[in-house]
């Protein structure tokens, strides 16, 4: 991609202004006309929200969307919205066994709540915010209790069983940490007490060992920053076997949304650990070691994705897809959402901007300002793009806010609209969610407000 090194986060004010407006719009229209029946919203099909059965993952982001909306624009009418339904409909996402997403599904809804009523944006109620307390501390715990060890520590692992690590599951740590945080640990048998903490640690470091390349010689395909969506270990003694993939090409390619999941990861653990005192490492790892683990493995997925994404910062679904052969200097040119053999998926970049622009507020406040500024640039120009057509959704009969997001290409999941070759124009609730996300970050870059962070 091609960096604007001349935008700052202030010309970007109009457009979110604007999108905020359709945002809006787009959150009460799915909350008047989506059947709840049919399970949480996935994916637009002709511009219009449908489920998809695999997991339960998604819920969390659409009542966390009207909690941002609130966020961002003080309208009771949507913290409503996002408090009622989380009260009413996200219990089962805690208490849920089967999936490694609570970090998405809980800290999106129950942990946005509790982070607006510590900043003071809602008002303070002690039972309502030890409801939400309680309802982190048991996500937290049930997602530890999903554990696999390994030769040299373990993870968390995914639905495909207990020798799964996806590399998307970083971003469920959040939950881990939050619940740590709050004084929760895991009982385990014989009331062994078990570290969330520990646990999320050694998951942060499992992913950077197994999940990211960094050109070390660990194989033919050994690429600085590339990711492989799925580690593949034996679980009758602990050894790695083989990368490989569920939703990208394959596990020797980079499946760019699990990329971008992974430089978000690492940035926000990274503006986490720094945050603790070095009492809390003790018995685990030293707090430096630590640090330069998940900064490395934020530089290496960052860089990967600015050297391997079009000019204008928006992605294909897979760097190895094989349609892509097919497309020229694809690279030199802007991204492409309606050519005839791969789509984009600019959900990958939504979660990819705020893996950017932390990364780069990281190294700016540790002095590093030159290479700060590399990612944050980097992280403006990538939004500056989400926040304009043909990636903004101006329709006010679609109800989604981004388009062009892809669920899962491999399995043929996503619309393919009548008169096109490929996925385009529809939406996704986690691309939604994490273009929300990464506005609130814009907006209070703009407006000199508290510092957004998950914990």
């Amino acid at each position: 991609m091609i960096i604007d090194f001349n935008i700052n986060p202030e010309n970007l004010k109009e457009k979110l202004d604007h999108f905020w407006k359709l945002s809006g719009e787009k959150i009460l229209k799915i909350e008047s006309e989506y059947d709840t029946t049919k399970g949480a919203p996935v994916f637009t099909v002709n511009g219009k929200y449908s489920t998809r059965g695999w997991t339960e993952w998604t819920q969390g982001f659409q009542y966390g969307s009207a909690i941002l909306q609130f966020d961002a624009t003080g309208d009771e009418t949507f913290l409503k919205i996002g408090r009622e339904n989380t009260v009413s409909k996200m219990a089962l996402h805690v208490s849920h066994v089967g999936v490694h997403d609570h970090g998405f599904n809980n800290i999106s809804t129950y942990g946005n709540l509790h982070r607006l009523m510590r900043e003071g944006k809602i008002a303070q109620n002690e039972w309502e915010k030890n409801f939400y307390e309680l309802a982190i501390k048991a996500s937290g715990a049930v997602q530890a209790n999903r554990w696999s060890k390994t030769k040299d520590g373990g993870f968390i692992y995914s639905f495909n069983g207990p020798h799964s690590l996806f590399v998307d599951t970083i971003r469920s740590c959040r939950a881990l940490m939050i619940a740590h945080r709050l004084g929760h640990y895991l009982p385990g048998e014989n009331d062994v007490r078990i570290s969330l903490f520990q646990r999320a640690v050694d998951h942060l470091i499992s992913t950077a060992r197994y999940s990211v390349f960094y050109a070390e010689g660990r194989d033919s395909y050994d690429v600085w920053g590339r990711t492989a969506h799925e580690s593949v270990f034996n679980p009758n003694d602990g050894n790695f076997r083989c990368p490989n993939s569920q939703q990208g090409y394959t596990g020797f390619s980079t499946w760019t949304r699990g990329l971008a999941w992974a430089m978000l990861g690492f940035a926000e653990e990274l503006e986490f650990l720094e945050t603790l005192p070095e009492s809390e490492f003790e018995g685990i790892i030293g707090k430096p070691e630590l640090l330069q683990i998940m900064l490395k493995g934020a530089r290496a997925t960052c860089d990967f994705y600015i050297s391997n994404t079009p000019t204008d910062g928006i992605p294909y679904w897979d760097t190895g897809a094989p349609g892509l052969v097919n497309m020229g200097d694809y690279l030199n040119r802007p991204a492409d959402p309606y050519n005839d053999f791969e789509p984009v998926d600019s959900s990958a970049a939504a979660i990819g901007v705020q893996g950017l622009l932390r990364l780069g507020h990281f190294l700016t406040a540790s002095g590093k300002m030159e290479e700060g500024n590399h990612y944050l640039q980097a992280g403006l120009t990538v939004a500056a793009r989400l926040l304009e057509k043909p990636y903004l959704s101006v329709d006010p009969e679609h109800q989604g806010i981004l388009l062009h997001s892809v669920y899962h290409r491999p399995n043929g999941w996503d619309h393919i609209p009548e008169g096109y070759k490929i996925p385009c124009n529809e939406s996704s609730m986690w691309g939604d969610y994490h273009m929300r996300e990464a506005a609130i970050f814009l907006q209070r870059m703009i407006y000199k407000d508290k510092y957004y962070t998950f914990f």
